[in-house]
């Protein structure tokens, strides 16, 4: 019975395909990402070292019962339908423990070789765990890790009582993930007195003296130890559950019941709520955005800075929650609209004894607009004629896919959104038009197919192969173009999945121009499986699994799969390729190729490769914001190949005094600066990040020279910031000259002048095209 039951859940899931962006190795699938914010200052008084307590680690988790029966279902879900399955075996456990390991400690900072030694012989014990249901190894290895964690942050705490010579040659290694495990404690406690060190340096050369460095560090580490206090057996379960899932390949996850909700609400660019982007900052929660046109905003009685420190539904009392983990504050915020919440609130801008406010709001449907759609148009000036190019920026393949089941004529697209925006450009008489893709890590695979056939008329798009080697082909079936001009792609790194896919037909095509660096290198399709079908009752909730189930291919045969899409026209790389895209994984799919898909490129844009890259090269070499930006790139490429940090001051202090110098000379070029975000947000229209464990040291994967000048370190994470001058930064570095963007609009002005130059070539490169004399507007007709 449960067999058939099984089969029919499948069929039905497979109906909604995405082409999601690469995970974290080791987190779940959230809500759409948004720079850190800070939190208010109120209450940031630290407490002075030796005076406040390491707090107390929790007690043991242990699974609960809906989570052994879910993982047991999982199995049965990936060992049958997966595009590459692999058996839950001994030698599937021994991944898994590895995965599992790498996902709690992947800077080893926390384990020895000891500990990991004394779970030696639950290696080849996991398969039974989850055939079993009985999830007490993978608990007691979580349990042990949030011991060691609590004996690792008392330490660090400790050293904060004595002093540090800044004199002597010392480093201090900066990514540990391929580094082997501590032998003894010995070994580990001196690794934490260099990052302790390095953490006081960062304050000291700031300008922050011993007293205030102590007090910052201690409630640092503090807070450390808090925030994985807040995690639960449903973070547990996740993690373990993402260690076997992406042992069988890098793009099949787990999501728990609440990671599950917030893909959903990902994906719909909507959710039900008051409108406010929450923070933790210690134990508050605090608001650090106010929606426009929401419910918050509306009320007026709610702003930036305010601390929630109660939750009430309808008439119901409060519900106090100072000190809860931030996704559970949130949880309590959300709820279907035409609902009342009320809000116990301290104003931002009165101390912690401040009078309370109460405001109540009735909630409404919120609509996440910062990850969707957006257009602006820049103008480029060249010997007296001005070329305006119409940019798209889309950070995600979005899409109501409850919506769209349901037939709603207004459900949510990024297609829908490209379109009426490419109307909106043609009034306003761009000549070229740029989708900008950087950064946007997938989405549905329906918007990738329908996102292209805006820019052709009807063809094939995409080739899906099964596990069952059975080939199909997704096509625009829809005649016309919302476009007809000319038009480029911009993507780097993090272009990746359904973002490939739109890039690599128009580049097969010969459609548009694509410009910017590799691609992520994913080429591989994955499916929501709903667990909870597989629930006895309605009460219990399984989650869900993002699960790999065919890999694609381009029309022309080849895949995106480990190589990405080549751009036509380069740009400087600005990640280390190492260690951030398909390939940096190593159980990867290999990348292979078909037969190809019988379609007619639109055009051939080869002749003009050569000669744009070329003007490109020779505007760069004169472009002084571009050389600021190698330079920038070459100096972090550098410092990751090195691995190493010094902890001596003097040169820690040159270097900063160098860093200082470039910093000034751009200033006034590109007019902002950049935040570096420390650690993602959480709440309504913001990212969740959930089921991981913290790991205040770890080096950032992604290399990233970005618009604007880097900002001095200043020693602080992003909670311990002052708010108000965090979101000016921010906004500096939104304003900021992007570099790149800017480049790519070049490239297509030059484009333009070219094929209006050279009306022979123009009809060659793109024969479906009418272009008009040099002088005149470029028009396009399909033939």
């Amino acid at each position: 019975m449960k067999k058939h039951v099984l089969l029919a859940a499948m069929a039905f899931a497979m109906s909604a395909h995405v082409v999601t962006a690469q995970p974290e190795k080791s987190a779940a699938v959230a809500t759409p990402p948004a720079p850190a914010k800070p939190a208010d200052s109120a209450k940031s008084a630290a407490k002075p070292a030796g005076k406040s307590a390491t707090p107390a680690i929790p007690a043991d988790m242990k699974p609960i019962a809906a989570q052994t029966q879910a993982a047991l279902w999982a199995s049965r879900v990936l060992g049958r339908y997966h595009y590459s399955p692999v058996p839950l075996d001994d030698a599937m456990s021994a991944k898994i423990f590895d995965k599992y390991f790498e996902g709690l400690d992947s800077e080893k900072l926390y384990f020895v070789q000891a500990d990991l030694d004394s779970f030696g012989a639950l290696r080849t014990k996991m398969d039974d765990a989850i055939n079993n249901e009985d999830l007490s190894a993978p608990f007691s290895i979580y349990n042990m890790y949030q011991k060691r964690f609590g004996e690792r942050m008392a330490y660090a705490r400790s050293l904060l009582k004595g002093n540090f010579d800044f004199s002597t040659e010392e480093t201090m290694q900066l990514d540990r993930e391929k580094a082997s495990w501590a032998k003894s404690e010995d070994e580990i406690h001196d690794l934490w007195r260099k990052r302790v060190k390095n953490d006081w340096l960062r304050l000291k050369l700031a300008g922050k003296d011993d007293k205030s460095i102590r007090e910052t560090l201690d409630k640092r580490y503090e807070n450390y130890v808090n925030r994985i206090g807040k995690l639960n057996n449903e973070d547990v379960f996740q993690m373990f559950m993402n260690a076997y899932a992406t042992a069988i390949e890098p793009h099949t996850n787990y999501l728990g019941p609440r990671s599950a909700d917030n893909f959903d609400i990902a994906m719909r660019l909507s959710l039900e709520g008051i409108g406010c982007v929450l923070q933790s900052r210690d134990d508050y929660t605090i608001i650090r955005e106010v929606v426009p046109g929401s419910p918050a905003e509306k009320s007026g009685k709610l702003k930036v800075g305010d601390r929630i420190v109660g939750v009430a539904q309808g008439n119901a009392p409060f519900t106090d929650v100072l000190g809860w983990r931030l996704d559970d504050v949130v949880a309590l915020v959300r709820g279907e609209k035409g609902t009342t919440v009320r809000l116990d609130v301290i104003p931002g801008d009165g101390g912690v004894d401040a009078k309370h406010v109460s405001v109540s709001m009735v909630r409404n449907k919120i609509s996440m607009e910062e990850q969707a759609a957006k257009k602006s148009i820049i103008k480029v000036k060249e010997n007296g004629v001005e070329r305006r190019i119409g940019v798209i920026a889309l950070p995600t393949f979005y899409q109501d896919f409850e919506g769209r089941r349901k037939g709603e004529k207004d459900f949510r697209s990024a297609t829908r959104d490209v379109e009426r925006i490419l109307v909106e450009l043609k009034k306003d008489k761009v000549d070229n038009v740029l989708i900008d893709l950087r950064n946007n890590g997938g989405g549905s695979l329906t918007e990738a197919v329908e996102l292209t056939g805006l820019f052709i008329d009807k063809g094939p798009v995409v080739m899906q192969r099964t596990a069952e080697g059975r080939v199909e082909v997704e096509s625009d079936v829809k005649a016309g173009l919302a476009w007809d001009g000319p038009m480029g792609v911009l993507i780097n790194r993090g272009s990746a999945s359904a973002s490939e896919i739109f890039a690599a037909a128009i580049q097969d095509y010969g459609r548009g121009l694509v410009i910017g660096e590799p691609s992520f290198g994913k080429g591989t399709v994955q499916t929501l499986i709903d667990l909870d079908r597989f629930a006895p009752g309605e009460k219990a909730r399984y989650g869900e699994l993002k699960m790999t189930i065919a890999q694609f291919f381009r029309i022309n045969g080849g895949t995106t799969q480990l190589r990405g899409v080549t751009p036509d026209i380069k740009l400087p790389v600005m990640t280390d390729l190492d260690s951030f895209g398909e390939s940096s994984y190593d159980n990867a799919l290999p990348w292979v190729a078909i037969k190809p898909a019988t379609y007619m490129p639109a055009g051939d844009l080869k002749e003009l490769v050569a000669p744009l890259q070329q003007r490109h090269e020779a505007r760069i070499a004169k472009d002084k914001d571009f050389q600021f930006l190698q330079e920038d790139i070459a100096e972090v490429l550098k410092l990751r190949k090195e691995n190493v940090i010094s902890l001596n001051e003097t040169i820690r202090r040159k270097e900063r005094d160098t860093q200082d110098a470039r910093s000034k000379l751009r200033e006034a070029r590109l007019g902002g600066t950049s935040a570096t975000p420390d650690e993602p947000v959480s709440g309504p229209g913001s990212k969740e990040k959930r089921a991981e464990a913290p790991d205040p040291t770890k080096a950032k994967k992604s290399v990233v020279a970005v618009r604007g000048t880097p900002r001095q370190d200043d020693g602080l994470q992003a909670d311990e910031r002052n708010l108000q001058s965090e979101l000016a930064a921010e906004k500096a570095a939104k304003d900021a000259k992007d570099v790149m963007l800017q480049e790519a609009a070049n490239i297509l002005a030059d484009e333009v002048g070219m094929l209006k130059t050279d009306m022979r070539m123009a009809s060659r490169v793109m024969p479906y095209m009418v272009v008009a004399p040099a002088g005149g507007a470029v028009s396009a007709t399909v033939k």
